[in-house]
C-alpha cells in the first residue's frame, strides 16, 4: 500500500479488512475470528469493571458541573475529558506519606498527609484509634492546604495509650484508599 497526500496515515476496519501500522509499514489484513475465544474469569472482570467506568463517564457528561471538572482537567492533561473521567474511575487515589511527628496525643497535634489522585483527591478523612482494644479516640476530615492535607486533633488520647492512625483518601466516582500508621 502506498500512502499520498491525501492519506498519510491508515489504520483500523473497513469492512473484514484491516490496516494496521508495524515497523512503520501499513500492513492490511484479514480480520481476525475471534467467536471461537471465551474470555477467562479476569478479561470478564475487567470488561466488566471498564463497562462500568463507561458508565461512570457517561453520567459526568449528564452532570453540567461533573462535566466542566473534567472538562478543565482535561486542558491541562492534554486528554479528552471522557477518557480523563474513565481512567479517573479506574484509578483509585494513593495515600503516601503520613507524619504524625506534630502528634502526640493530644488535641491540637497535627497530621500532615500526602494523597494523591490521577485527577484529584475529593477528600480525606481520619480515624485515631487505641490499638489496645480498637477504640476510636476520635475521627474527622482533613484539610487542603497548599496540596497537602492537614488534620488537627480535637481529642485527648488516654495517657500511655499505643494509637494507630488510619487514613482514607477518597476521589470523585468513589474510589477510596486506607492507609494506617502506628504511633508509638
Amino acid at each position: 500500500m502506498k500512502l499520498n497526500g491525501i492519506v498519510d496515515s491508515l489504520h483500523g476496519k473497513f469492512g473484514n479488512v484491516v490496516f494496521r501500522n508495524w515497523e512503520g509499514d501499513v500492513v492490511m489484513s484479514r480480520l481476525p475470528d475471534r467467536s471461537s475465544l471465551v474470555p477467562t474469569e479476569g478479561q470478564t472482570a475487567h470488561q466488566q469493571r471498564f463497562r462500568e467506568a463507561a458508565a461512570y463517564a457517561k453520567s459526568v457528561f449528564a452532570d453540567p458541573a461533573a462535566k466542566a471538572y473534567y472538562e478543565a482537567a482535561s486542558e491541562n492533561r492534554h486528554k479528552p475529558a471522557f477518557a480523563l473521567a474513565v481512567g479517573d474511575f479506574l484509578k483509585a487515589p494513593v495515600v503516601g506519606a503520613i507524619d504524625l511527628t506534630g502528634y502526640a496525643g493530644k488535641s491540637g497535634g497535627k497530621i500532615a498527609i500526602v494523597a494523591t489522585d490521577d485527577v484529584g483527591v475529593a477528600g480525606v478523612s481520619v480515624v485515631i484509634r487505641n490499638t489496645v482494644d480498637s477504640t476510636v479516640i476520635e475521627q474527622g476530615v482533613a484539610l487542603e492546604e497548599a496540596g497537602k492535607w492537614r488534620y488537627t486533633a480535637t481529642a485527648d488520647a488516654p495517657a500511655g495509650a499505643s494509637i494507630v492512625v488510619e487514613v482514607t483518601a477518597s476521589d470523585r466516582p468513589g474510589n477510596a484508599t486506607v492507609k494506617t500508621e502506628a504511633k508509638p
